[in-house]
Order: structure tokens, then C-alpha cells, then sequence
């Protein structure tokens, strides 16, 4: 009857340890390209180091603004993809953007890019591009833009969630 008791006690244990250790749902450290493809949602903007009423273009396309609510399409067809503004507030035009996506690794931290494809422009002909470091993704994504502002270091971090 002890032992039977100790072999419980010792299977509880280890539930417990299990479960503990076990990852979050929702967000993955281990980020590579299956993490990533899908159709996504930018919800949220927020800045480190730049005043909230600043207007900050970014992707060199719109105010920050114009990219609330703007859908990433990221399939893993060799990795063309796009994004759509369609936000008309505060000045925000509506466009649809084709854009060929990569992950990357750089010195262990996980870099999502893009290029701009151009109508008639093939992805290798194009030399600008945009990266942002990927600190999660699962059911929720976040890149984080590490960048200069007014000559003092800043960030903007955006949040996306899948579709």
C-alpha cells in the first residue's frame, strides 16, 4: 500500500513538473516560417521613445496610423505575400501592396523582411527593404523596429493578430 502511495505521490510530481514547463499556447519562441505564413491583422502601434502624436511614416507607405487594421496576407508560396491599408481616417489612402517575405536569423534573434514588388520589378532586381525583429508568434505576432529618432534611440512595436 506505501509504494502504491509514493508511485502516485511520484506520478503527481511529475504531472506538475510537466505541466509547468510545458510552453504557452498562443505565442512560440521558436519562430520559423510555419509560425509566421497566414493572414494577420495589425491591431496595435505603440512607440518607445517618439511621442504618441508624432506622425512617423513607416515602410516608407503611410503614417503608422494608416497600418491599424491593415491585413498581411503571408503564405508560404515561395513567399509572396501583401498587404492592404484601407483605413481613409486622418488622411490614409487605400492600397494594396504584393511583397515577396523572409525570415532570417541575426545573431539569434528572428528577423522578418520584405520587399516591395513592383508592377513588372522581380523580387531579385529590388534592393530596399524593410526588417523588424519577430519577438512572438503564434495566434498573436509582434515585430518590434528598433530605429533612430531625432537622434536618440526609439522603437515601434506592432502587434498583429492572426485571421
Amino acid at each position: 500500500m506505501k509504494n502504491l502511495s509514493l508511485a502516485a505521490l511520484f506520478l503527481a510530481l511529475i504531472a506538475i513538473l510537466g505541466s509547468s514547463c510545458s510552453p504557452k499556447q498562443g505565442v512560440t519562441t521558436d519562430i520559423n516560417k510555419s509560425a509566421v505564413k497566414g493572414n494577420w491583422v495589425l491591431t496595435d502601434i505603440r512607440y518607445e521613445g517618439i511621442p504618441d502624436n508624432a506622425k512617423v511614416t513607416v515602410f516608407d507607405e503611410a503614417s503608422a496610423a494608416c497600418f491599424k487594421g491593415s491585413q498581411w496576407i503571408l503564405p508560404d508560396n515561395n513567399a509572396n505575400g501583401s498587404y492592404t491599408l484601407s483605413s481613409t481616417e486622418n488622411g490614409c489612402s487605400p492600397v494594396t501592396q504584393n511583397i515577396v517575405w523572409t525570415l532570417s536569423k541575426q545573431g539569434g534573434v528572428t528577423m522578418f523582411g520584405f520587399k516591395k514588388l513592383l508592377s513588372g520589378v522581380k523580387a531579385k532586381n529590388v534592393t530596399d527593404g524593410y526588417l523588424v525583429e519577430v519577438l512572438g508568434a503564434g495566434s498573436t505576432m509582434t515585430w518590434k523596429a528598433n530605429l533612430n529618432f531625432e537622434g536618440k534611440a526609439a522603437a515601434i512595436t506592432y502587434t498583429l493578430q492572426r485571421q
